[in-house]
């Protein structure tokens, strides 16, 4: 059955759903080279997070700086980042919002982080709802998040779009939104895994998200 979008709320995670998390990671790098006035100390962090490293112990010890882990994990997660939607996906949830489709995110993660990328992304506008675990208490699976933006527009369809079956479509499903699951492209920092319980996986696969209801 076609859904109306004018009686949908389609909500997303953001990490390597609406963006890719990577990206992320290479702008809070590129920050704390600033920072500590090491330019090179960029590449060199890059290097250390393939080969699996700890990236900021190598970076305090090889630059002597005197930073602490907490001072590299801070700017890590408040720096305002530069990362961009993927190609495509703006022009998409413009054409949701236009048919009348009510838009959000639901995300786990810290405030302040999860706020800094909603801004960096363009997002702000756009979004009806934000929820955020560390604003709520509630981290995925918990069915939490997810009810209170059911609470908020009651009497609508819901849509979740995520990219880690492990936490993001189980509380859903069991809600009875319908689940979409953006299929990684080699770039997701957490693997994908899809050997779970079926309670835990999407009710649909798909390979981008911008064109996924028309």
């Amino acid at each position: 059955m076609m859904l109306s979008l004018s009686e949908t709320v389609v909500c997303f995670d953001i990490d390597d759903t609406l963006y890719k998390e990577i990206d992320f990671l290479v702008s809070a790098y590129k920050e704390i080279a600033l920072k500590v006035g090491h330019p090179e100390a960029f590449h060199r962090m890059i290097e250390w997070y393939y080969s699996g490293e700890n990236v900021f112990k190598n970076l305090i010890s090889e630059f002597g700086l005197s930073l602490t882990l907490s001072d590299c994990l801070s700017i890590y997660r408040n720096h305002f980042p530069d990362i961009s939607l993927d190609p495509g996906v703006k022009d998409y949830l413009y054409y949701l919002k236009q048919e009348g489709c009510i838009l959000g995110a639901v995300s786990d993660g810290r405030s302040i982080t999860q706020r800094n990328k909603i801004k960096a992304l363009g997002l702000g506008t756009l979004l009806d709802i934000v929820v955020i675990s560390e604003e709520t208490g509630a981290e995925k699976p918990s069915e939490t998040n997810f009810r209170i933006v059911m609470d908020a527009f009651p009497g609508k369809r819901f849509i979740y779009v995520g990219d880690n079956p492990n936490k993001d479509f189980l509380a859903p499903n069991i809600l009875g939104w319908q689940t979409y699951c953006l299929i990684d492209d080699g770039r997701n920092i957490h693997k994908q895994d899809i050997a779970l319980a079926k309670d835990y996986l999407p009710c649909f696969y798909i390979g981008s998200i911008h064109n996924f209801l028309r």
